[in-house]
């Protein structure tokens, strides 16, 4: 049984680093579209992170005499075509925009939490404990981002966001949205 536990974390390496990667993809792609420079700056320190736990995703694969291949992950294929399909549907940047891309960047990092959660627990498991140390600071850094990202969305976007729709409630147009309206489907 061991043997298939071993395998079990190597898949789920396999699918870690696909994820890295189209999560790196999607983050460069958000930097550019974020307005709140928290905000910004955040997503340029997560793209950072993201570059040194592919490094630890490929040291642990190593680890285990494995290489990435070219497993994709789906569940992140998935993520990352909803976060994108969210953001083309606002017409401007604004603080709107910001939630939208922060909403889908936190489903992205939820993502990660559970899958580097499990790669640490079948680590452990298998005595692994150099690559369970390398899978639990990644799974750290995702946890802290998360925090971030919510951080970020309480003290500067969600306030200029309903600040931006009492602005145009009182001007009596518009029926109250702040940019950023949803482009008809």
């Amino acid at each position: 049984m061991e043997s298939e536990v071993r395998e079990l974390l190597v898949e789920g390496l396999k699918d870690a680093y696909s994820a890295e990667k189209q999560a790196l993809r999607c983050m460069q792609k958000a930097v550019k579209m974020a307005s709140a420079p928290a905000l910004r700056e955040g997503i340029q320190l997560h793209i950072e992170q993201t570059q040194v736990q592919i490094e630890r995703v490929e040291q642990a694969m190593e680890q285990l005499e494995a290489k990435p291949g070219r497993k994709v992950c789906e569940a992140m294929r998935g993520l990352v075509e909803e976060a994108q399909h969210e953001i083309e549907q606002q017409d401007e940047k604004g603080p709107i925009l910001d939630l939208v891309i922060v909403a889908g960047m936190q489903r992205i990092e939820h993502y990660e939490i559970a899958a580097y959660g499990t790669n640490v627990a079948l680590a452990k498991a298998l005595g692994e404990k150099e690559i369970a140390e390398l899978l639990a600071e990644t799974l750290e850094e995702e946890k802290q981002t998360d925090l971030k990202l919510t951080e970020v969305t309480q003290k500067a976007i969600m306030p200029e966001a309903l600040a931006g729709e009492q602005e145009e409630g009182d001007g009596r147009r518009g029926g109250g949205r702040s940019g950023g309206r949803r482009k008809a489907a």
